[in-house]
C-alpha cells in the first residue's frame, strides 16, 4: 500500500465515522447555547437509528436509492418528537437537565428494543439493503494526489455535515435568531426584559438538537451498522457531547473535535491495514475513543467556558 492509498483509507474512514458525531455535536451546541443541557443526545441517536432502519426496511423497494436519505429525514423528525420530552421536562416543569437527559437515555434503548422484538420477533432487525455507501465526486476525483485522497470512494454525507457545520456557525453568530438563542443561554432575564421569548428560543434549541441528533443516529445506522440492535448506538451520543465541549460550544470547533473522535473510532476498523498500528491489539483500538473522551473531558472541561445560564432553569416571574 503506497502512501496515497493509505491516506485515502484514513481520510475515508475518518469521514464515515465522524459524520454522525458532527450532526449530533451540532445539535448539542444549539441546545446548550440556548441554556438547556442535553445529556439525552445518546437516547435521541438511538431513536434516530431505530426509526431510520425501520423506515429503510419497510420502504426500500418503494423509494430505492433515495431510501436512506428519506429515512434520515424521518429519523430527524422522530428525534424532534423525542426531544420534546426533554424540552417539556426542563423548560415547562423545570426538571433537572441531567436527570431528564438520563431518563431519555434509559428510555430509548428499552423502547426501541421492545418495538424491534414486537415487529420482528427477535432482538435485532434484518440488514438494510439500501445504505449511504461511498461516493466519488465527478471531476474532483481526478485531481492528482488530492482527488484519490479526499474525493474518491468517500462519504458524501460527511461533506454535507461539514457544510451544515459552517451553516450552523453562520446561523448562530451572524443571524438574529442565533443572537437571541445565545442571549437566552447567557442571561435569560436580560433577554426577557428586551422582549425575547426565552421559552420559545429554548424550545427551538432543544428541538434542533433532536433533529440533528436523530439524523446522526440514522447516518450511523445506515452507513456503519447496517441494522439496528441494542448495541447499535453505544456511546456515540456521549462522544458527541465531548466533541461539543472540546469545541467550546462553537459549531466549527465541535466539527473539528468530531473529526478527531471519528478518526479515533475508525482506527479499530482500519488499524490492521496501517503500518505501526497493526501490531496493537484490536481491543485497545476499540476502547481508544472512549478513553480519549474521558481524557478530553478531564483536561478541557474546566477550561471550556459554557454559556452562563447553561443548565439553569428560567422562571419568568423572577
Amino acid at each position: 500500500m503506497n502512501w496515497v492509498s493509505m491516506l485515502a483509507l484514513i481520510v475515508s474512514a475518518t469521514l464515515v465515522y465522524s459524520t454522525p458525531l458532527i450532526f449530533t455535536a451540532l445539535g448539542g451546541t444549539f441546545s446548550e447555547r440556548g441554556g438547556i443541557v442535553n445529556v439525552g443526545l445518546e437516547g435521541i441517536m438511538v431513536m434516530g437509528a431505530f426509526s431510520s432502519v425501520i423506515f429503510n426496511l419497510t420502504f426500500a423497494d418503494t423509494f430505492g436509492a433515495a431510501t436512506p436519505w428519506l429515512a434520515a429525514l424521518v429519523a430527524g423528525i422522530v428525534g424532534v418528537v423525542f426531544s420534546c420530552i426533554h424540552a417539556v421536562a426542563t423548560i415547562n416543569f423545570r426538571a433537572d437537565h441531567i436527570i431528564s437527559g438520563t431518563v431519555i437515555n434509559l428510555l430509548a434503548p428499552a423502547l426501541s428494543v421492545f418495538l424491534v422484538k414486537a415487529i420482528y420477533a427477535k432482538g435485532q432487525t434484518d440488514n438494510i439493503a439500501q445504505n449511504f455507501g461511498y461516493f466519488t465526486f465527478p471531476g474532483l476525483a481526478k485531481i492528482p494526489v488530492l482527488g484519490p485522497i479526499f474525493f474518491k470512494d468517500t462519504s458524501l454525507m460527511a461533506y454535507i455535515a461539514i457544510v451544515v457545520a459552517f451553516i450552523a456557525y453562520w446561523v448562530m453568530f451572524k443571524t438574529k435568531f442565533g443572537l437571541r438563542l445565545r442571549s437566552v443561554g447567557e442571561n435569560p432575564q436580560a433577554a426577557d426584559t428586551l422582549g425575547i421569548n426565552v421559552y420559545r428560543y429554548r424550545y427551538a434549541g432543544v428541538l434542533l438538537s433532536g433533529f440533528l441528533g436523530g439524523i446522526g443516529g440514522a447516518i450511523f445506522a445506515q452507513s456503519i451498522a447496517g441494522n439496528f440492535s441494542v448495541g447499535t448506538i453505544v456511546g456515540q451520543g456521549y462522544i458527541s457531547m465531548a466533541a461539543m465541549i472540546f469545541g467550546k460550544w462553537n459549531p466549527i470547533g465541535a466539527m473539528g473535535a468530531a473529526l478527531f473522535f471519528g478518526f479515533a473510532q475508525s482506527l479499530s476498523i482500519i488499524g490492521a491495514q496501517l503500518p505501526g498500528i497493526s501490531s496493537i491489539p484490536s481491543v485497545y483500538l476499540q476502547i481508544a475513543p472512549y478513553i480519549l473522551t474521558i481524557v478530553v473531558l478531564v483536561l478541557f472541561l474546566g477550561k471550556a467556558v459554557a454559556p452562563k445560564a447553561d443548565g439553569t432553569n428560567y422562571i419568568k416571574s423572577k
